[in-house]
């Protein structure tokens, strides 16, 4: 008898071809004796090796494949949901490479810890690694890590090595308690757009209404490539579409999740860093570049705030309604 929680690890793909067939062979080859591999696929069209690929893990039941028309981050999270089994549902991007024992470092928090609901892994983000040489190690993060007006500047989950609470996790790499989606119903909020930057923060800060905790385990960690289109991107992230909606969705998540003072704090800091171009964001201060950021900026907030107002009489759910009624059909 397998006493190992059954772990539904869910991969939401868009335009990725042999590293996505690389991130699906680490979760298979996992010391871990209890899992699912749920692939919710929005690409188009694969490489013939690569849909061969997909094809035959499929059939030989090594994984469930999705294909969908649509590409949305959090319509396909929350499509893999409903269709997983787990008592714990894991989320991975389509651009990793994990260890064999990253799995068990994931449940063993759910098994030990009864107030976790969420642990949130560390991820070797690539990029910044390269950016401080490897050799910075945080112990514990700062307070303003937990203030959710400008935690946002101060979680690190790349360089932090020691296991504690936190606000929020990257949406390459955690998990959680599968009543977090039965019993206190929460879904991803599908309005989050392009590559949905802020949907993670967006849904634990609610999680954390529930009364559990969000927990850190450096032990959790895998390595993240950071490809810049494809996987999660259904938008590059040159384009100025990918701009606007940069800013619509941290001033959604604001609206949404946060009170006045709150707010403020993070409109000031989303404006110093990335309009500005101010530390950590280290952005160019051409006076032009600075003007064009300032527009999406402003224009970021409007539509966020249209958003919240149609809200009034549509959540926005699209894909989850569209999904739910292609099942009712059925």
């Amino acid at each position: 008898m397998n006493d190992l929680p059954l772990i539904s690890v869910i991969i939401p793909t868009y335009g990725r071809e042999e590293i996505l067939r690389d991130s699906i062979i680490d979760v298979l080859n996992q010391d871990y004796g209890n899992f699912e591999v749920l692939v919710v696929d929005q690409s188009p069209n694969h490489q013939p090796e690569v849909q061969a690929y997909l094809e035959e893990t499929a059939a030989a039941g090594k994984i469930k494949w999705f294909r969908l028309e649509w590409a949305s981050l959090p319509g396909a999270r929350n499509y893999g949901v409903r269709r997983s089994v787990g008592e714990i549902i894991l989320f991975i991007d389509d651009d990793v490479k994990l260890t064999p024992e990253f799995l068990a470092a994931h449940a063993k928090n759910y098994q030990q810890h009864p107030e976790v609901g969420a642990v949130a892994g560390r991820v070797f983000d690539r990029g910044k690694l390269s950016d401080s040489g490897g050799d910075l190690q945080i112990e514990y993060l700062p307070p303003q890590a937990m203030d959710p007006g400008i935690a946002w500047y101060h979680i690190d989950l790349v360089h932090t090595i020691k296991p504690q609470q936190v606000l929020t996790a990257r949406g390459c790499n955690m998990s959680f308690r599968r009543e977090i989606f039965t019993k206190y119903g929460l879904k991803f909020d599908e309005r989050f757009r392009g590559s949905a930057v802020r949907e993670e923060s967006d849904f634990c800060l609610r999680l954390r209404q529930t009364g559990y905790k969000i927990w850190y385990d450096p032990e959790a960690y895998l390595v993240h490539l950071g490809e810049e289109t494809g996987g999660c991107h259904d938008i590059s992230m040159r384009s100025l579409k990918y701009q606007l909606t940069f800013y619509h969705n941290h001033f959604l998540m604001a609206l949404k999740n946060l009170n006045t003072i709150q707010a403020l704090r993070l409109y000031a800091r989303l404006f110093d860093c990335h309009v500005l171009g101010r530390p950590p964001c280290n952005k160019s201060g051409s006076p032009v570049k600075v003007a064009t950021r300032a527009i999406f900026y402003t224009l970021g907030f409007i539509k966020a705030l249209g958003t919240i107002i149609q809200s009034i009489w549509n959540d926005g759910q699209i894909y989850t309604r569209l999904d739910q009624s292609l099942i009712k059909n059925n």
